[in-house]
């Protein structure tokens, strides 16, 4: 992974909601649909969009959209190559 890809998954990540997000997702197992995020947190129905958008421009979310809902999976190889990429700084 680049140091450019890094750099935009790190900006990404660094908001507590979207790492909250995220936290979900990895409970979760499985897709969410918008409404359900809206559901889970605290926040207006507009920020929830601006954040999982910014999850989606990282690559760390896919979003598909169903009709007139939008159900959005984690791209799990992603955030695995992104977790291993970090690791390298230790070596």
């Amino acid at each position: 992974m680049d140091n450019k890809r890094i750099e935009k998954i790190s900006r990404a990540l660094s908001d507590a909601n979207r790492i909250t997000i995220l936290q979900k997702f990895k409970k979760r197992k499985d897709c969410l649909y918008c409404s359900e995020v809206n559901e889970m947190l605290n926040l207006t129905q507009p920020a929830v969009s601006h954040h999982l958008k910014q999850l989606v421009d990282a690559d760390l979310l896919i979003s598909v959209k169903e009709g007139r809902e939008i159900k959005y999976i984690l791209n799990e190889k992603v955030l695995s190559e992104y977790v291993k990429s970090l690791g390298t700084l230790m070596d």
